[in-house]
């Protein structure tokens, strides 16, 4: 049995014993099954290897101090991918089906959800691809389904604390393409404005919108909020931002549960001295306090850039303490493994 330092996992990839695997055939999905396999074959004209036709999923299980398992808004994990499906002309799968995988992968890995106490948890990676024998640009008739699983920490190594972020001219997705799904085209087109933000000293990169590159979207590979002086809670809405889970169980929380006013709108770049407080946040990251913003030859400080500012502490504890089973979930948020 491997063993793990679960209070220094970083977020990277472990092999654990099991996955699950279904394909799609004569138009239809199997059944699938647990496999003790991580490689397999595909055809060397499959539509994800030439055409991107492929999608993916990211959420979590974590232990209860209880010592149960439970996974966080898995059903909105499901509807997602539902939704990158259909954008790419995919066959979706059903909800239960999607629900039923995840956690066959999550009870046959359960020995590795790290321990409670310690900011671990298990990591599960549901995605879909299209394989086959084919040449022009179509959709495949055949397809995998494949959920994996891997314990991680936090995704910024420094974990809770503020990081600073450049603004970057390049963008990750088209005004009206996939940036709403969950694709792996749009990581691929962060990845060199990312490496050249690293390089500089930077956390990752901000992508403004590609029509007019004047409002903020997204930070790196997680959404971005930000609080205003007035106690106002904004976030960018826009076609092109990936839908995040954790940006809408974060609306709730603050209107909700800390009394915030929300909004869903234009963030504009140039005006970002509107808030006190700003982070980034995702189902990896989880949250993220932005220190500062790197716009040109400006250098924004929002609260501070070392020191976590006290609302985005209030919704990170609010947060984690629901995923964890400390605090009490709003309904339907939370379902059981173990």
């Amino acid at each position: 049995m491997t063993t793990f330092d679960w209070n220094n996992l970083g977020f990277s990839y472990h092999k654990l014993p099991y996955r699950f695997i279904a394909k799609y055939q004569q138009g239809k999905w199997q059944k699938g099954e647990l496999s003790k396999e991580n490689r397999f074959l595909i055809e060397e004209g499959a539509t994800a290897l030439h055409y991107g036709q492929q999608c993916f999923e990211g959420l979590k299980a974590y232990r209860t101090k209880e010592g149960h398992v439970q996974l966080f808004r898995p059903m909105e994990n499901a509807k997602r991918l539902e939704d990158s499906c259909r954008r790419l002309l995919m066959p979706v799968l059903s909800e239960g089906f999607f629900l039923n995988a995840v956690k066959e992968v999550v009870k046959a890995n359960e020995e590795f959800v790290p321990p409670y106490g310690t900011g671990a948890t298990l990591y599960l990676r549901p995605f879909i691809i299209g394989v086959g024998d084919h040449l022009g640009v179509a959709p495949a008739e055949e397809y995998l389904f494949v959920v994996f699983a891997s314990p991680v920490g936090s995704y910024f190594k420094e974990g809770l604390q503020p990081a600073n972020f450049l603004v970057t001219d390049y963008d990750r997705a088209a005004p009206v393409g996939t940036g709403g799904q969950k694709v792996g085209g749009n990581y691929a087109a962060s990845m060199y404005p990312h490496e050249l933000a690293k390089e500089l000293g930077y956390a990752d990169c901000i992508y403004l919108d590609p029509a007019t590159h004047t409002k903020i979207e997204e930070v790196g590979a997680a959404n971005f909020f930000g609080i205003t002086h007035d106690n106002i809670f904004i976030t960018p809405k826009s076609p092109s931002i990936l839908p995040s889970i954790t940006k809408r169980s974060l609306l709730y929380l603050a209107e909700h549960r800390l009394g915030l006013k929300v909004i869903e709108g234009d963030v504009f770049i140039k005006d970002i001295a509107q808030f006190k407080e700003a982070g980034a946040c995702g189902t990896a990251a989880v949250i993220t306090p932005i220190g500062g913003i790197q716009y040109h030859d400006q250098f924004h400080v929002f609260y501070s850039e070392t020191k976590v500012s006290p609302l985005i502490q209030q919704l990170y504890d609010e947060l984690v303490g629901i995923q964890f089973g400390d605090i009490v979930p709003p309904d339907h948020w939370i379902e059981q493994v173990l």
